[in-house]
């Protein structure tokens, strides 16, 4: 039996803090300073000394991890009962009008495939995004259907009506849809421009928004250079000038406060060159309301294209002072 799953009686499992951590993206170190500050979670001890944490907390540790990426501050939620909580969620997580994806041309609806993810078939679920994929082209396909999928996904995990593994299991499998669909793409020229490099910053550990932004600018022929999530700032610094970068695309889904965000972003582009463009995106700019000089925030896909289209129309027309090629 695995040692991060203990089983007291048949029906009263509790789990190692490692084992917490895993499931729900609460640090160790998190888990003990709530502990101290909130008193609660309120782990058991073990023989060993090792804290054991019954599975109704693991139960209230998700509630407050799906709060906490909305938005909520842990002051705020942690000390709530679980009915409390569940109430909190619904509310933010309630009935929202979501994008359609057209089906007319045979793609896979949202709602088909969310409903095929709940039957835990995930055959069913590749082969409707992979045909969509084929029928609506790799563009249409991000914004058409990936778009309103992900939001009724997200908003399904949020009212905890899909478990993590399940939710885990879509993003998996739309992101080697993702990645086997760029790989298919003809590769740009290696002096093609803009050359755009993808990452996030330390703290934001979501990689679908910046896959799929890549898609389009893959499509609109731009040379991209991924170094995946949770890149330090000097890092990101140090590849834009490795890899000629004219600009740095990060992606934001929330989980940071608008604070860190700003921080961050002042912090790269002061270690950037004023000739290397960032770009920002995604859902956790839409709190941000602050803005910098030198510093493009997106909140939809479909400013994508324009973007990369103005880039281009403004070298052409030598306005923009472009890295040394």
């Amino acid at each position: 039996m695995s040692r991060d799953l203990k089983i007291v009686d048949t029906a009263a499992p509790v789990w190692s803090i490692a084992a917490v951590e895993r499931d729900t993206g609460l640090s160790k170190e998190t888990l003990r300073m709530w502990e101290r500050r909130y008193g609660f979670p309120a782990p058991r001890r073990e023989a060993t000394g090792e804290r054991a944490y019954p599975h109704e907390q693991l139960e209230r540790l998700r509630t407050i991890k799906r709060l906490l990426d909305a938005g909520h501050r842990p002051g705020r939620v942690v000390a709530l009962p679980a009915p409390a909580l569940l109430q909190m969620l619904g509310d933010i997580a309630g009935p929202r009008e979501v994008p359609a994806a057209p089906t007319a041309e045979g793609g896979a609806a949202p709602d088909g495939c969310l409903q095929r993810l709940r039957e835990h078939d995930l055959d069913g679920v590749r082969h409707g995004l992979s045909e969509a994929l084929t029928r609506l082209g790799l563009a249409r396909f991000v914004l058409e259907m990936l778009v309103p999928t992900n939001t009724q996904v997200g908003d399904a995990w949020m009212r905890g009506e899909l478990a993590v593994y399940e939710e885990h299991a879509y993003t998996e499998a739309v992101t080697m849809l993702l990645r086997q669909a760029l790989g298919r793409l003809q590769a740009p020229d290696a002096r093609g421009r803009p050359c755009v490099l993808l990452t996030t910053l330390p703290g934001e550990p979501h990689a679908m928004g910046l896959l799929m932004v890549e898609a389009l600018l893959a499509v609109e022929g731009c040379r991209c250079v991924s170094l995946g999530v949770q890149t330090p700032v000097p890092d990101i610094a140090a590849a834009a000038t490795a890899f000629r970068a004219d600009v740095v695309a990060l992606s934001f889904t929330g989980c940071q406060k608008p604070a860190q965000v700003g921080r961050g972003l002042q912090q790269l582009r002061e270690s950037l060159p004023a000739a290397t463009q960032v770009w920002s995106g995604g859902a956790g700019m839409g709190s941000w309301r602050r803005r910098l000089a030198g510093v493009s925030a997106f909140t939809s896909l479909e400013a994508v294209a324009p973007a990369v289209r103005a880039w281009r129309h403004e070298a052409l027309d030598g306005r923009l002072e472009l890295p040394a090629a």
